[in-house]
């Protein structure tokens, strides 16, 4: 691996190196975002601006996470490319259990006031049985879609603790979704869950208007 990176790692002694390569590791492969405090590579902006080069070999770039946590995740460019690809999406069914989920976790609670604008993790998880209650999916394919969003990282299960009831709630792959990738998927998500409404049709005349005035065809 630091083959790769020497172009970007030869002006650094062996311990600064050793700290670029942990920052990267740790921030590649955590499950969840990782303190700054651990990583000098993460605390020191010229550092950081080096792990950024090492991420962006790859398609990647750092995510803040907090205030001083740090994870990764795919550039927008690369993620457009790789949604346009039908190998790298998800089965309809999943991304249908998928959207309920962010629905009765985030969006409604957002709507609520329960949730920051900005957050994608939610401590009002959805319960088994309002999954079964919304999806068309048979009970057998709604629990084999719901393996498989657990082990993609896409969701995670809560149990049941004293009186709150346990469910479902975004995994930690949200944590690596860009800025702008959250941006995006909060608008999807408004357009899922209350098309008819006047957000969904500001969110509408906001994109035709950017695709006139990038030539784009919608």
């Amino acid at each position: 691996m630091n083959e790769i990176f020497e172009p970007l790692l030869r002006s650094y002694d062996e311990k600064r190196r050793a700290e670029l390569v942990a920052a990267f590791m740790a921030v590649e492969h955590a499950a969840e975002p990782v303190p700054e405090v651990r990583f000098p590579a993460l605390r020191e902006p010229a550092l950081r601006r080096t792990l950024e080069g090492m991420l962006g070999l790859g398609g990647r770039t750092l995510v803040r996470s907090g205030a001083k946590e740090w994870t990764s995740g795919y550039r927008d460019d690369v993620a457009a490319e790789l949604g346009a690809d039908p190998s790298c999406v998800l089965p309809a069914g999943d991304r249908a259990v998928l959207v309920l989920v962010l629905i009765h976790s985030v969006a409604i609670p957002r709507a609520a006031g329960l949730l920051a604008d900005d957050t994608w993790q939610s401590p009002h998880p959805t319960p088994l049985e309002e999954l079964r209650r919304r999806s068309q999916l048979p009970i057998g394919e709604l629990e084999s879609a719901l393996r498989r969003l657990r082990t993609a990282g896409l969701v995670a299960q809560v149990k049941a603790a004293a009186e709150e009831a346990g469910g479902f709630v975004p995994g930690p792959q949200f944590h690596r979704l860009t800025g702008g990738a959250r941006r995006r998927l909060q608008e999807q998500l408004i357009l899922a869950a209350g098309p008819d409404s006047p957000l969904a049709a500001a969110i509408r005349a906001r994109r035709r208007s950017r695709s006139h005035d990038t030539g784009e065809t919608t």
